[in-house]
């Protein structure tokens, strides 16, 4: 519901603020007041473009605010939530700035916003009847919701919608593994090549550097050979050995032990060189004499270094990246050679949820034709009672070769407001007074399940009086015990209907035209009412008339 709405320097409107109330809001005043100005500045928040022209003059910026009352709205919190809009109080504040130099901004809740996300939000919340491309009803996409939810189909248009979602994902993974499908097809002789080319070289990891190591010994065997056996000599093997001068040193030094305790240490020292001098001079004779030297050996090591090089230069550049690359090709290999079984089994998916689907929409489309039937019906029932004899209202469906997500229909509301000519979409009826009583009409049977909570009609009392003018405003007054209502009109007896009484005023503040908005009680509301019926607000008598109105409302 709409609580508040603040507007400042917009057009001829300095600084305002309109509360309204639940219920039947009506707002009067004379021609040229203002009161279309007040529509302009609401619509800004329904999406409609922003100009700098709109900016009242000698200001810097117009803004305009609306407060929002979001009680029993659960998708709308959800969504507020979704974008990371803060709404913890139950509130929506919804805000527009136009700047004189043409710049435009928005807030949600204090939040900058886009203009269409604040757009978005001010459509689901106000429906504007007077001015055809602020209405819900004038969209295929809310005719075919209305009509679904006339006819309690929400849980079946929810499947359909679905089903159609879970079709289209399938077709989509299909398309996307026929494109693989393709793709490797076209290199599957290169896959296998390259997966048995690596294969047959029957790798081991790290086994690139095991054989550089190999190699490396085998090629210098005899340099090993002879330095080993140098070294073995050094230590142990000739006469005057390194082994044979430390094991007369430690002879010496165990004779001096025996009149010297505190050298003790130092014969342990000797004694510890001496016996790994002669371990290590023995382990390099033993070396030496193992080294072989093995040509063949060397050539076949050379020739599997010469094939791991051309391997890693190829796939790696290591080995572990071409025993990865095997991996990868042996598995798309694999997915090539498994996936006909696959799209086998996808194609079957695909036929299953296009069965689904077309048996839930076909469905769909029963409950929709009979629930059209009973709309129409009710429609031109009321159509002549709000002053539109002879008028027919049609729903229209346009039939598609296959579901999408809405079913297997388009459709559309049709009406004709003159005797003998052929109903066309609502969109295209030229009179906005005319269609706001076909709106009208709608709202009224579709009070129930009609979710945006606000309405408001202009335009709507354009060319009625008398009965019909009756008739107009007690179905507002009947909308309004399930929606917010606000109606400006030149009626009274629709304005001695209301809930709320506002009047929009013009006067002149400082050399400038100012638009005033004053709520009406009392005497004050009478007066205005018999204004209205054309008398003088004056005279006792047409106040009276007016009291008789307001009691009878």
């Amino acid at each position: 519901m709409l609580l508040e709405l603040r507007i400042r320097d917009f057009a001829v409107i300095r600084d305002l603020s309109v509360e309204l109330a639940s219920g039947l809001n009506v707002l009067t005043g004379e021609t040229g007041a203002g009161k279309s100005i007040l529509l302009g500045a609401l619509s800004l928040l329904l999406g409609e473009r922003a100009s700098s022209e709109s900016v009242r003059s000698g200001a810097e910026r117009a803004t305009i605010e609306a407060v929002f009352d979001l009680s029993g709205q659960e998708a709308l919190q959800a969504r507020l939530t979704e974008l990371g809009f803060p709404h913890e109080d139950g509130l929506l504040l919804l805000r527009r700035e136009v700047q004189a130099e043409g710049r435009n901004r928005a807030w949600i809740n204090g939040s900058p916003a886009a203009a269409g996300t604040v757009g978005e939000f001010g459509r689901s919340l106000v429906d504007i009847h007077g001015q055809h491309e602020h209405q819900t009803l004038l969209h295929a996409e809310d005719q075919r919701r209305i009509l679904d939810e006339f006819a309690g189909a929400g849980a079946l248009t929810q499947r359909v919608r679905e089903g159609y979602g879970r079709l289209q994902a399938l077709r989509a993974e299909r398309a996307r593994r026929d494109e693989r499908v393709r793709d490797l097809t076209a290199r599957a002789d290169f896959l296998r090549f390259q997966l048995q080319e690596i294969e047959d070289a029957e790798l081991e990891e790290g086994e690139d550097r095991s054989v550089e190591d190999e190699l490396r010994r085998l090629d210098h065997a005899e340099e090993l050979t002879r330095s080993a056996n140098e070294a073995h000599d050094i230590l142990y093997g000739e006469d005057g050995a390194a082994s044979e001068r430390l094991d007369r040193a430690r002879s010496l030094l165990q004779r001096l032990v025996r009149f010297d305790a505190s050298l003790e240490p130092f014969l342990e020292q000797l004694e510890t060189a001496y016996h790994l001098t002669t371990e290590l001079g023995r382990t390099l004779g033993s070396y030496a004499a193992d080294v072989e030297v093995e040509p063949a050996r060397a050539e076949a090591l050379r020739r599997r270094s010469d094939l791991l090089f051309r391997l890693k230069r190829k796939y790696g550049p290591e080995l572990s990246d071409v025993l990865e690359t095997r991996e990868r090709l042996a598995s798309e290999v694999e997915e090539l050679e498994g996936g006909e079984i696959e799209m086998e089994a996808l194609d079957r998916r695909i036929s299953e949820a296009e069965e689904a689907l077309v048996s839930d929409a076909r469905e769909l489309s029963a409950l929709r034709r009979e629930a059209a039937g009973s709309l129409e019906g009710a429609v031109e029932g009321l159509l002549p009672q709000l002053g539109l004899p002879g008028a027919r209202f049609e729903v229209n469906f346009e039939g598609a070769e296959e579901p999408g997500p809405g079913g297997l229909e388009r459709i559309t509301f049709l009406a004709s407001l003159n005797e003998g000519f052929e109903p066309r979409a609502l969109s295209r009826i030229a009179s906005g007074g005319e269609l706001s009583r076909v709106m009208l009409a709608l709202k009224s049977i579709l009070a129930r399940v009609d979710r945006i909570p606000t309405l408001i009609f202009d335009e709507i009392d354009a060319g009625i009086g008398g009965v019909v003018a009756t008739a107009v405003s007690r179905k507002l007054k009947e909308v309004a015990e399930s929606h917010q209502v606000l109606v400006i009109t030149h009626l009274a007896q629709l304005a001695s209907m209301g809930h709320r009484h506002l009047r929009v005023e013009k006067e002149t503040r400082e050399g400038l035209a100012a638009t005033l908005i004053l709520r009406l009680e009392g005497e004050e509301r009478v007066r205005e009412v018999a204004r209205m019926l054309g008398g003088d607000p004056e005279s006792a008598t047409s106040r009276e008339h007016a009291r008789e109105l307001l009691s009878a409302g």
